[in-house]
């Protein structure tokens, strides 16, 4: 099978994508991971991270941070950017956006171990910070800590 013919379903890499306007309508697309045979990290960073409170329509941020350690596929990370995007205009409390982000991406990929850390900046004068994984972190994969200081050091 040709390089070429990995990746001809992709429908927004190579190509104008618009953003999504809501998570409902993103696209999120995988890839073939060509080195299944042997078990790694990857991991996506987005300081920038954008929803609306659900109630006040108020804008919240975050910086997330996800790991995974991936089986036969690997998240496209165009569509991963688009889709994380989708969430700007989104309203929903920030549990659920970031256990939300978690299982599309485990659903898309299955994955062998994925944990997400959405550090939340404050509302109200208090920061909320939410993590998920999937099990318990693979000892033989150096994994290393998400590096997101505790909200005093950030900012």
């Amino acid at each position: 099978m040709s390089d070429e013919s990995y990746y001809s379903h992709l429908t927004q890499l190579g190509q104008h994508a618009e953003q999504p306007r809501h998570p409902e309508e993103a696209i999120l697309e995988r890839v073939p991971n060509m080195q299944a045979d042997v078990d790694y990290c990857v991991r996506f960073t987005a300081p920038e991270f954008t929803s609306l409170c659900p109630l006040t329509g108020q804008p919240d941020f975050a910086h997330l941070v996800i790991d995974y350690v991936p089986d036969k596929w690997l998240v496209e990370s165009k569509s991963l950017k688009l889709y994380l995007g989708s969430f700007r205009n989104h309203g929903a409390f920030h549990e659920d956006c970031t256990v939300a982000i978690a299982r599309k991406i485990v659903d898309l990929l299955e994955p062998k171990w994925l944990r997400i850390g959405g550090y939340w900046y404050p509302r109200g004068g208090i920061p909320i910070d939410v993590f998920y994984q999937t099990g318990p972190m693979p000892e033989d994969v150096w994994i290393p800590d998400q590096g997101v200081a505790s909200y005093r050091g950030r900012g």
